[in-house]
């Protein structure tokens, strides 16, 4: 339904352009020499067409219904004074321009594009190079941001802004995008019903994906690789996190997912792959993972507490050095009918169900948890007495926890 009102939307918008617009061109030679004086002449749901050249330009007020359209991506120059445009009008199309050179500022998040209050909008195939915060998204509402590229040149988070952020924002699609080297790649606050999908954001400082206390959100086919500290998710809650790739978020304090106080959500279809921890939970319940790939993490899935009512089922536990993380001895989470790469039991009855439960907390991770230096020991003789001696008798970890049927053969 959301989907069909986006699609809706965009057609209504462009056959009003259609019908009511005229266009005005921006050239060095043209009669019109700079963007903003385009603005200033056009009228509601005019084109702006901007030629192929570079403009010197800055805090450009969009405060019209307008369609601003680049020709072979013609460079705005912010010359690092602070933000380049800023939109408050409804129904503004921004197409195709390249933006380089936004103002740092320790007071204020100077942004490449800012949206402010506006409904319908849309930015599409936008070039961001060498900026402070990229798009930034303020109680906007039904806009999109799509097929846009982002890339940053941050080295710390102190000084450096976020590529993609949304804030008190409502029905927002963000598709498509490419967004690298910046603080966080995408990061919402208080954005609720927000699409996010088909992105890819890698190599950033802190995290590639951010968002806090926003509901209602769908996450799905996204790529989030080598960042600072993975992605991180926080107060929220009936969220959908679906056939994303969480890989190569390596640290001492870094994850493929951070949960943290989530409540009544999907997490389906992803894959995490050689993260230092796969998904990171911490106050958060009722939360279903199903078919789920773990491979070649750290910890595929560590638990740190008041988690309850979670389920885990049909989900990959492939060559991790541990696949589960559990603090504390109570536990009402269910695994069941995973596939366990270090599972050793039998099928006699030839179910595809494994006759032996599976025990997937290891003393060994246990004592990690507490006294990290002991890592040192992984894959020695040690760790495997102590780990077949919990097995035997659990005393310091969950005795109910524990996959009664696994799998015999991956998930597809």
């Amino acid at each position: 339904m959301r989907s069909l009102r986006i699609i809706l939307f965009t057609s209504c918008f462009l056959v009003v352009f259609q019908m009511r617009a005229k266009q005005i061109t921006v050239c060095p030679s043209c009669e019109v020499k700079t963007i903003q004086q385009g603005v200033q002449q056009a009228t509601d749901f005019d084109t702006i067409l901007v030629k192929k050249g570079v403009y010197k330009e800055f805090n450009i007020l969009i405060d019209k219904p307008l369609l601003l359209l680049g020709e072979n991506y013609p460079q705005i120059d912010g010359e690092d004074q602070g933000e380049i445009i800023t939109i408050t009008s409804d129904d503004v199309v921004v197409d195709g321009l390249f933006l380089v050179n936004v103002g740092t500022s320790y007071t204020r998040d100077h942004a490449a594009i800012r949206v402010i209050q506006s409904e319908r909008f849309v930015i599409r195939n936008v070039v961001l190079e060498r900026l402070f915060f990229g798009i930034y998204l303020e109680k906007a509402r039904n806009g999109k941001v799509i097929n846009n590229k982002i890339v940053g040149d941050a080295v710390e988070e102190f000084n450096s802004g976020n590529g993609i952020q949304l804030w008190y924002c409502k029905d927002i699609e963000v598709r498509g995008n490419i967004v690298e080297r910046v603080r966080d790649g995408i990061y919402l606050e208080f954005s609720d019903r927000i699409e996010i999908r088909d992105n890819f954001s890698s190599n950033n400082v802190r995290y590639g994906l951010h968002f806090m206390f926003s509901n209602d959100d769908v996450y799905s086919n996204n790529t989030f690789k080598n960042n600072g500290a993975g992605v991180a998710v926080m107060f929220s809650k009936r969220i959908k996190m679906l056939d994303n790739t969480f890989a190569k978020n390596w640290g001492p304090t870094s994850y493929g997912l951070l949960l943290k106080e989530i409540n009544d959500a999907e997490i389906r279809g992803n894959v995490f792959e050689e993260n230092s921890t796969g998904i990171a939970l911490e106050g958060s319940n009722r939360i279903n993972y199903d078919a789920n790939h773990f491979l070649n993490n750290g910890w595929a899935v560590k638990v740190r507490g008041a988690c309850y009512s979670n389920k885990f089922t049909n989900n990959n536990f492939m060559y991790n050095s541990f696949d589960v993380s559990y603090d504390g001895n109570l536990n009402d989470n269910l695994f069941e009918r995973n596939y366990w790469s270090d599972y050793t039991g039998y099928d006699l009855d030839d179910n595809g169900l494994g006759d032996v439960p599976y025990r997937p907390v290891k003393l060994f991770s246990y004592i990690v948890n507490r006294s990290p230096e002991t890592i040192v020991l992984l894959r020695s003789l040690f760790m495997d007495i102590i780990d077949f001696s919990e097995k035997v008798s659990p005393v310091f970890t969950p005795d109910n926890l524990l996959d009664r049927q696994p799998l015999m053969q991956q998930v597809k």
